[in-house]
């Protein structure tokens, strides 16, 4: 797994999303660089990072993040996740809730079934054959000419006409191409997200969270972060009327404001083992009361 460091103080790891790398988080970075330590991974398939067959579920990639810690002899840190990343970081909660001081979720997956058409037709078996065409050198630089004349003539389309070539780029390699179909099936199938932590979002009543989303955001509804945010108690819920499903790049600045408050704003948390055994032991109560009460 390939990643990047900056700075020092605390650890802040930023876990980006599909199509994304490390290096779309460098504005973020280089504004909490000053006060942490930021590490800013590229997931396996992702970025710079090796394209091997193998396990790309949530799962593993949290696996990575941990193991990547270890490699660092960082035992704690705070958990930044977008889109996929957030999916990532929450599994990462679940799976070593010992490593964590504070999770923070962008515009972030596994909060809701709703997703883009685009990202459910891209988990169609026949896309891959499509893909290749689509994200071929030629296209994507005409593509890219396509949205800079729109945006110099005023049309906003421009911008997301850019955007779509900037997300089709890291795919013009075969490899690249296979792990990201991958990732996505993964996690979504023609009817939405496949994978949701809605049923577990109590267990981060001890954990200092915070969901930011983009007001503008068509690829994740903001609904599933305010649904969020009132599942989980004593969660810290922030929007940004800039941004649409790329905070990080669409307004990088806005963000790390966000995230800079919320971080010295808040005291690390600290689940130990026998603490888990004792929120999951809830959990399993308030399943049977549940049951109980349905009866």
């Amino acid at each position: 797994m390939i990643y990047r460091v900056a700075g020092q103080g605390p650890p802040v790891v930023l876990i980006h999303g599909m199509l994304n790398s490390s290096r779309h988080w460098q504005a973020v970075a280089e504004a909490l660089a000053d006060h942490y330590t930021v590490i800013a991974p590229d997931l396996i398939g992702h970025g710079d990072s090796a394209t091997p067959r193998g396990d790309y579920s949530l799962g593993a990639h949290a696996a990575s993040i941990r193991d990547l810690l270890s490699v660092l002899g960082i035992e704690r840190a705070s958990i930044v996740g977008h889109s996929l990343g957030g999916g990532v970081a929450m599994q990462f909660f679940y799976q070593f809730p010992q490593r964590v001081e504070r999770l923070v979720l962008i515009s972030s997956g596994g909060l809701g079934y709703e997703v883009s058409p685009m990202l459910r037709t891209a988990a169609l078996p026949a896309v891959s054959v499509l893909l290749a065409g689509a994200a071929h050198s030629r296209v994507l630089a005409a593509l890219w000419d396509v949205g800079a004349r729109l945006r110099r003539r005023g049309f906003r389309h421009g911008i997301y006409v850019q955007a779509l070539a900037r997300a089709l780029r890291p795919l013009e390699q075969p490899g690249a191409r296979e792990a990201f179909l991958q990732t996505l099936r993964a996690v979504i199938d023609i009817h939405g997200q496949r994978v949701g932590a809605s049923d577990r979002l109590y267990l981060l009543e001890s954990m200092p969270t915070l969901i930011v989303w983009g007001e503008r955001d068509n690829t994740i509804p903001l609904v599933h972060g305010s649904r969020a945010h009132e599942a989980i108690p004593h969660s810290h819920f922030h929007t940004l009327p800039q941004a649409a499903h790329f905070p990080h790049l669409e307004d990088p600045e806005g963000l790390a404001r966000v995230l800079l408050d919320f971080l010295r704003a808040t005291s690390p948390g600290r689940i130990d083992d026998a603490d888990w055994g004792a929120v999951l032991s809830k959990r399993s109560l308030r399943k049977r009361r549940a049951t109980g009460a349905a009866a």
